[in-house]
């Protein structure tokens, strides 16, 4: 954790803060170790505070040895004054994405109460920067949620039978990843057959599987507070033309972007180089989501990789590379892999079966 924080200083002092108020879930852990569901991070040149209530003291103390622990009593407003000005800063920042601007409105009113001469200023992105860019002992744990949902799909979701619903489907990969180790899921999965295929973020239905229809499986597994996601298309039964030829463009545009993702590009550049495979197919109007997105602490963080994206993808970076093609009536595809960059180009971590048919 103290190489997190010292790197997290020298961001600081280059946007001239003289300390940051974390509040966000997993920047606090990230920052910390600290997993409990409530709590915040002071952090200045000189000082690391972790601000908790009486039912996190113990907790925090066991597992953030390198801060001071603070025990809080009532809102934030209460307390955080205090503490603030006995930093000694002229400037705090907090996090504009997640601090409500009534929470931040009762903060400045607080400090004035209080005498002091304090300016509190948002700021995005700062602590997400550091967290984009996954060390060893990160990856590792990555790479194990990776594999439950591997083993997953090829030891529960080849199984599937038509008749099952999508709900008992999705169930049974739950269950499975669960009693594989799996923490809490970061999302809720997602079977979605024939028409429902169709919804990029369907929610599993009564409805039952049905041979020759399109079934997307997403799914993502947690270890140790990281995570994974992956998507996989079947066909229970023979493959209609519709299907083989969807899926074909699809898997075309994901092995595209495999190849030629590299290291400095954009987002948006990297996006492009699936997105030209579906235009170029014809189906320009059904792909509608980004290429993908960055996996760690949270199930969506950063990179993105989507049109507009100006985030440069970097060493180290963790990420899915997910293109789709959807059509409304009829279904989808979707072939959802996670990579990280190395050596310039990008390996891949999700190791599933992608054969037509099977796990897509």
């Amino acid at each position: 954790m103290g190489e997190r924080l010292e790197k997290l200083r020298s961001l600081l002092e280059e946007g001239a803060l003289g300390a940051i108020l974390i509040s966000q879930a997993e920047n606090r852990r990230y920052l910390s170790g600290f997993i409990g569901s409530a709590g915040y991070l002071l952090i200045s040149p000189e000082r690391a505070i972790l601000a908790v209530d009486f039912r996190y003291v113990e907790q925090a103390r066991s597992q953030a040895p390198e801060f001071e622990v603070v025990k809080t009593q009532g809102e934030l407003g209460q307390w955080f004054p205090r503490l603030a000005l006995d930093l000694g800063a002229k400037t705090i920042g907090f996090e504009g994405n997640d601090l409500p601007f009534s929470v931040y409105k009762r903060l400045t009113e607080a400090v004035a109460e209080a005498g002091g001469e304090l300016s509190l200023l948002p700021t995005q992105g700062i602590v997400e920067s550091l967290r984009a860019i996954k060390g060893p002992e990160e990856l590792e744990k990555v790479e194990k949620a990776a594999a439950l949902v591997d083993s997953a799909i090829e030891e529960v979701a080849l199984r599937f039978k038509p008749g099952i619903t999508e709900r008992e489907a999705t169930w049974e990969l739950e269950k499975f990843l669960r009693q594989s180790g799996s923490e809490a899921v970061p999302f809720d999965l997602i079977v979605a057959s024939g028409g429902n295929a169709a919804l990029p973020h369907a929610r599993p239905s009564e409805r039952r599987l049905e041979a020759g229809e399109p079934v997307v499986i997403d799914i993502s597994a947690r270890v140790g507070g990281y995570c994974s996601d992956l998507t996989r298309t079947l066909c229970l039964g023979e493959a209609d033309s519709t299907f083989n030829r969807v899926y074909d463009i699809v898997l075309g545009a994901q092995l595209a972007a495999l190849a030629l993702i590299e290291t400095g590009m954009t987002g948006e550049q990297a996006d492009r180089l699936a997105r030209t495979v579906i235009e170029e197919a014809g189906y320009k109007d059904a792909f509608g989501h980004g290429l993908g997105h960055g996996v760690g602490l949270a199930e969506h963080e950063g990179p993105r990789l989507g049109p507009g994206s100006t985030d440069v993808l970097a060493e180290g970076m963790v990420f899915t590379i997910e293109p789709g093609i959807y059509v409304s009536g009829w279904g989808g595809v979707r072939i959802e892999d996670m990579v990280v960059l190395e050596r310039g180009k990008a390996r891949v971590l999700t190791k599933a079966s992608k054969l037509p048919g099977r796990a897509v």
